[in-house]
């Protein structure tokens, strides 16, 4: 496992951005598929991103063209650039790690085993 710890949430206006960090502990940050999830009040932990070692993304089909995760493997974090701010966007936003070195995709909280404490986002309207 890996610790993983997040910032950059906050208050913000609707239209607004926000670009949210995750940085990593440990020396295999590079063999890391890493992704992004959110959690709003009485609802379920969501995907939002996923990127793979090898820099292949994927979104969630309904926040496709608002989100955009990246990696910086020399800073050993991970990113999520949010644009458009919604009011529904606010949530805590947790990032997560697994051990891959393949081009998978994954999406469920359960093929993660590292996860970092959250962030929390909040839109106004």
């Amino acid at each position: 496992q890996v610790q993983l710890v997040e910032s950059g949430g906050g208050l913000v206006q609707a239209g607004g951005s926000l670009r949210l960090s995750c940085a990593a502990s440990g020396r295999t940050f590079s063999s890391l598929a890493m992704g992004w999830f959110r959690q709003a009040p009485e609802k379920e932990r969501e995907f939002v991103a996923t990127l793979t070692w090898g820099g292949t993304t994927k979104y969630a089909d309904s926040l496709k063209g608002r989100f955009t995760i990246s990696r910086d493997n020399a800073k050993k974090t991970v990113y999520l650039l949010i644009d458009s701010l919604k009011p529904e966007d606010t949530a805590v936003y947790y990032c997560a790690a697994r051990r891959s070195d393949s081009y998978v995709y994954y999406t469920g909280t359960s093929d993660y085993d590292s996860w970092g404490q959250g962030t929390q986002v909040t839109v106004s309207s």
